[in-house]
């Protein structure tokens, strides 16, 4: 992951907003996640939460749809060893654990999560040497852009939660 310059993490991590834009538009938590082949640095798959949407799926954070994307339509395996996951936000402690599962790569994440986020929680399961597998973490790519979005949609969210209590109240 090294090898990896600043410009080309940035480019897919606004791939990955264009991903957390399309579930805002669709009323959904604004996070995006894109899978990019090591090598040949191709987008292989992307997703967006879905935990909102049908089949209102708990595990549909969109690291896992990426992950399962990525092992169903391109890999035909449930190894992810040669797989960057790109992901606006933080993941939490399913979706680290999905990745130790998985066997990804590496994780490459824009904003930080200080109330979920499995890093930010002290869950370093990506190098947790009782496991399987370990992997690199990179962190604040791209990160205020990340977090600007996520900061909106709660914002406008809670005004109009206000906005229809008011109506209740009337």
């Amino acid at each position: 992951m090294e090898k990896i310059e600043l410009r080309e993490h940035i480019l897919r991590m606004q791939a990955a907003l264009v991903q957390a834009k399309i579930a805002e538009e669709k009323g959904e938590v604004p996070i995006g996640a894109v899978m990019v082949e090591v090598n040949s640095g191709e987008m292989v798959a992307h997703a967006f939460n879905r935990r909102r949407l049908p089949p209102f799926d708990p595990c549909g954070h969109a690291e896992i749809l990426a992950m399962r994307e990525s092992c169903e339509k391109v890999v035909h395996d449930w190894r992810l060893n040669s797989y960057l996951l790109y992901v606006t936000l933080e993941p939490c402690p399913m979706c680290l654990a999905a990745m130790v599962q998985a066997r990804v790569g590496g994780l490459i994440f824009g904003a930080y999560d200080k109330k979920g986020g499995a890093l930010s929680l002290g869950y370093a399961l990506h190098r947790d040497s009782r496991l399987n597998h370990r992997f690199p973490v990179l962190g604040g790519i791209y990160e205020l852009e990340c977090a600007g979005v996520l900061r909106d949609f709660f914002k406008k969210r809670r005004s109009m939660d206000s906005f229809h209590m008011e109506i209740l109240r009337s």
